[in-house]
């Protein structure tokens, strides 16, 4: 008998909103896994200690979150193909005693879509540049989507991002810059919200958009998990758009990073549900 668990966890600032604990703990025990996840406040500052500590302790890996997701680069020993190609990580792996980072964001992001679309020959806005934005914005790109529009604020980081879909992927992509309300245009077939509005605790911020512009039948999908009925969700959902809460994308991605560090599949249904009865959905 061991009594070393398998550690796993996830840096972040800050970490307070993050349900990510709860969701894998909740699968860890549906496989009988002896493993724990630690939710870490770590700042900007102290994200080398954080991953040096990780390596030292035997972690088998952790997960990023805001702002992390490009900064952990430079900390790690290598990176998988698709989080070469996003330049962010969200996801690190112990492989033969190295780190190594991955990117199952915009994996998750893309099975939580095809429960409600196919991208490809589809046309998506993504609200944001950040790492989660590079991730769906690249991995739909990927998937067959023929153009992506970039909404930023930054247009240094937009247009970074924006080069990086017309080099990288088969798709058209464009940049608007978001400094005044966005009207979605006509043929746009699938909307994201992809940056930090809504999420916990400033839950009633909302997009500069024009919800009078969602149009029925549009697909309208937010990352913010907490809380997954964000006012966009919300919005979108009165004016007959189909729906994708955040809860979908963590999900999927962590079902992704569980089989990365144990080699077992966990069950979704068990991780979804936990997160349904935190947030009463």
């Amino acid at each position: 008998m061991s009594f070393v668990s398998i550690l796993t966890g996830s840096f972040s600032t800050p970490a307070g909103e993050n349900p990510t604990v709860a969701m894998v703990e909740a699968a860890y025990r549906n496989l009988g896994v002896d493993a724990r996840y630690l939710n870490c406040e770590v700042a900007s500052e102290a994200l080398g200690d954080a991953v040096r500590g990780a390596r030292a302790m035997g972690w088998v890996g952790f997960n990023l979150s805001i702002p992390h997701k490009v900064a952990v680069i430079e900390h790690l020993d290598g990176l998988a193909d698709s989080a070469a190609v996003i330049g962010a990580v969200n996801c690190v792996v112990r492989r033969d005693g190295e780190l190594l980072g991955e990117n199952t964001d915009g994996q998750g992001f893309l099975t939580a879509l095809r429960t409600v679309v196919d991208p490809a020959g589809k046309s998506i806005v993504v609200f944001g540049a950040g790492g989660a934005a590079r991730a769906i914005a690249v991995e739909a790109a990927l998937a067959g989507a023929v153009a992506v529009l970039i909404v930023n604020r930054d247009p240094v980081r937009g247009s970074e991002l924006v080069a990086l879909l017309n080099e990288r992927t088969p798709a058209r992509a464009e940049l608007v810059v978001w400094d005044a309300t966005y009207a979605v245009q006509e043929g746009t077939d699938i909307v994201v919200n992809a940056t930090s509005i809504g999420l916990f605790p400033d839950v009633d911020a909302r997009l500069d958009l024009d919800v009078d512009s969602l149009q029925p039948g549009l697909v309208v999908a937010d990352v913010i998990p907490n809380p997954p009925r964000t006012p966009l969700i919300r919005e979108a959902e009165a004016r007959s758009c189909t729906v994708l809460d955040g809860l979908g994308m963590l999900v999927n991605q962590g079902v992704i990073g569980i089989r990365h560090w144990t080699g077992v599949d966990p069950d979704p249904t068990v991780m979804r549900g936990k997160l349904e009865q935190l947030f009463g959905s």
